[in-house]
């Protein structure tokens, strides 16, 4: 079992390693759900198999000792190591470090699997197409049943939750390249006909309510921008322009749907196809979005981010935010 153990170990810290350094593309949620299932059939082993061995071969050790001591005093002759029973015991009834490492993570590790898989799931902002809404370095968490309960790995929704609406923030796997996660705001549901020319956001006819606000010192690129609030029903939040960046969209590529939208000088008008969202970044100027690789298929959305719990640079982030 050292040799099994040990060669299963090898294999996820060589998985980890080749993501680590780009050889592979990682799937976190498939090795999570690998190591809960491995750990899992270790500690089911360790209780009814291996600590039950450990256990009676330590009460055999005992058995035959006290029974020798037994003897020794009969014959007169008083026997010493009374601690040494104990300590070799105690070792006996130790579990080997490839249990410790297998059975012994097992708890933890299936409490992150089910925390993550239902509950919510940590991120960290990669960039600054969010600004000013969650900066570069935010640690966020993501509500992941808002929208339904889904199967890990396999995705498959197991509750029906709420839709996705307009304003949401949410994480979804990037529809070009699904092993990689994306933050952005949900401005177009199913239906709708989403404008964005000379800068303005319009949904099915009606500009979005804007309101212009100071001006925002983005910290990246060491230059202030100009800062609008922007208001989906009851939900607020500030958006960022700038002013010296074209209103055309630059290098769209060929994707799904692409013939639901229609690009110009003034900028791009989609209407979102059954099943899918137009998202967007609320720094407006600097942010891939549906505008430039389309729209994100509902079975894609990961959840509704909602906190940030933690930015080592600037604690003042910590907090909820629309």
């Amino acid at each position: 079992m050292q040799v099994l153990t040990s060669l299963i170990l090898a294999a996820f810290v060589g998985y980890i390693g080749a993501w680590y350094v780009g050889a592979i593309e990682g799937n976190f949620a498939l090795l999570l759900f690998l190591a809960t299932v491995v750990t899992g059939v270790y500690w089911v082993a360790e209780r009814f198999y291996f600590l039950p061995r450990r256990s009676k071969a330590a009460e055999a050790f005992a058995s035959s000792t006290t029974q020798r001591r037994e003897e020794l005093e009969r014959m007169g002759i008083r026997p010493d190591g009374a601690d040494d029973l104990q300590e070799t015991r105690q070792k006996l009834l130790m579990q080997p470090w490839w249990l410790d490492w297998t059975a012994g993570l097992f708890p933890v590790i299936l409490v992150v699997f089910l925390l993550r898989s239902f509950l919510f799931e940590p991120f960290k902002i990669p960039s600054g197409s969010m600004y000013p809404t969650l900066w570069v370095g935010d640690l966020i968490l993501v509500n992941k049943f808002t929208y339904g309960l889904r199967l890990p790995v396999l995705n498959t929704r197991v509750t029906q939750g709420k839709a996705p609406q307009r304003g949401d923030v949410v994480v979804f796997r990037y529809p070009p390249q699904p092993n990689v996660d994306y933050i952005k705001r949900i401005v177009g549901v199913p239906g709708d006909k989403v404008a964005y020319l000379n800068k303005r956001l319009t949904v099915n006819g009606q500009p979005v309510p804007t309101t212009a606000m100071t001006d925002f010192f983005e910290e990246d690129a060491m230059r202030y921008f100009k800062q609008f609030k922007e208001k989906f029903g009851d939900n607020t939040h500030n958006v960022l322009n700038n002013n010296d960046a074209p209103a055309f969209i630059q290098g769209a590529s060929n994707f799904q749907y692409r013939d639901k939208c229609t690009y110009s000088v003034e900028g791009v008008t989609c209407t979102v196809p059954e099943g899918n969202f137009f998202v967007m970044g609320d720094n407006r100027d600097n942010s891939l979005d549906s505008r430039y690789w389309g729209f994100v298929p509902e079975g894609n959305i990961v959840g509704r981010a909602f906190f940030i719990w933690m930015n080592f640079g600037n604690f003042k982030r910590i907090g909820a935010f629309n």
